[in-house]
């Protein structure tokens, strides 16, 4: 299996961050950063008598090799070409052109050279991700996974790396940039979690990454898969204190997936029915509340929804859906503005959201502010073109204007 593509893996600013216009990782943002990186890269040849008699040992002169340059330069003085020039060029080389048709050469090369150098880049990755130094470490992590592309330690240091990352730009209220840190990371468990050879600590760490996300069932297969391994015994008692906490908060509760299938699958006053078997058991979840909340949503009981919804706010959920759904029984129970601050905050959580922006669209229509809502439909079509409602209600729109003028 390939690890994730190293044009998958940052964005368009010159710095490696994923464009701010666009949820994916652009190629050609990769290529400007690999244009930049290698443009420092001398290739030179040890030909000649005189080249010969200096040839260091273990160096093919049949191959061209990368010098690392320190300053741009038109000529480079031989004498100035020392190991560590040479090690440094070939890094960076398989740090950003891993397939370079010479790359094995290189890595053995590098392997005699410097045999610890794989551990030492580890290290110093670690080192710069934890002073946040996100470029650096990268780079850093690109290097040890060109020099060792069957290591999984490269991968979860960057998955880790992107996580960090993640949680502090959600803390500084960057909370779109986070996302896309987070997308990163889990390409990163993703592949690590399909190696054939078992790497146990991607289970443990991935799991760590699920249950942040609210992912239960994800994080609770991982924990388990892990507690098996026989890992890390310190890790494996944290597992399996936090299986224990999740199953007392009723996460593992057969109630909970009950209520959510029936709901799903349209059966919504069975759902209901083991929603409040589920917040009788356990009071203080917000997710069963939410359950109760949805289903009668479901079935038109707006009074009894919002209430639902509130009191999953109040015990703690914070989640875009709560707020959308509370906003959804409160337009239908009449309290339009309040509606429309709930679903603001909602699309401060998840700016991209087409169903959230849609339901804006619908309740400037409802006041009355028809261009606002034409502009939040148009805003829908442009993150989904396929977005059937945001359609629907643009043609609405249309006939209302053909029949009263297009004042309207």
């Amino acid at each position: 299996m390939k690890p994730p593509s190293r044009d998958k893996s940052r964005g368009n600013q010159k710095k490696g961050h994923i464009s701010q216009d666009s949820g994916q990782p652009l190629p050609e943002a990769f290529e400007e950063r690999k244009k930049q990186a290698l443009s420092s890269i001398l290739y030179i040849r040890f030909e000649g008598a005189e080249a010969q008699s200096r040839l260091p040992s273990g160096i093919d002169a049949s191959i061209p090799y990368p010098v690392q340059l320190q300053t741009p330069t038109v000529k480079l003085d031989p004498s100035s070409i020392t190991i560590e020039s040479l090690l440094a060029g070939m890094l960076r080389v398989l740090a950003w052109d891993s397939e370079n048709e010479n790359a094995n050469k290189y890595r053995k090369y590098i392997k005699m050279s410097r045999p610890e150098l794989f551990e030492e880049l580890i290290m110093a990755g670690i080192q710069k991700a934890e002073a946040k130094d996100w470029i650096v470490a990268e780079e850093i992590f690109f290097a040890a996974s060109g020099l060792e592309p069957e290591q999984p330690e490269p991968y979860i240091n960057l998955a880790l790396m992107h996580e960090e990352h993640a949680k502090l730009l959600f803390e500084s209220d960057n909370e779109d940039e986070s996302e896309k840190e987070d997308d990163l990371a889990y390409k990163y468990y993703q592949y690590l979690l399909g190696l054939k050879d078992v790497f146990a600590p991607a289970y443990y760490h991935a799991a760590f990454f699920f249950l942040r996300k609210h992912n239960y069932d994800k994080a609770v297969s991982l924990l388990t898969s892990y507690i098996g391994m026989n890992d890390d015994e310190q890790r494996t008692r944290r597992a399996k204190s936090i299986l224990e906490k999740l199953g007392s908060m009723g996460y593992l509760d057969t109630l909970f997936k009950e209520a959510y299938d029936f709901i799903q699958m349209g059966q919504e006053q069975k759902g209901l029915e083991k929603a409040e078997q589920f917040v009788e058991k356990y009071p203080d979840v917000w997710n069963g509340w939410f359950l109760v909340g949805w289903a009668n949503r479901r079935l038109g009981r707006w009074s009894e929804g919002a209430q639902a919804f509130r009191t999953a706010l109040e015990k703690g959920a914070d989640g875009a859906d709560v707020y959308n759904e509370l906003s959804i029984c409160e337009v239908e129970s009449g309290e339009l503005e309040t509606a429309r601050s709930h679903l603001e905050r909602a699309l401060r959580i998840e700016p991209e959201n087409e169903k959230i922006i849609v339901n804006l669209g619908a309740l400037a229509f409802r006041q009355g502010h028809i261009e606002e809502a034409e502009r939040f439909f148009r805003t829908a079509i442009e993150l989904d073109p396929d977005d059937r409602i945001a359609k629907e209600w643009l043609k609405k729109i249309e006939s209302l204007r053909n029949s009263k003028g297009v004042g309207v």
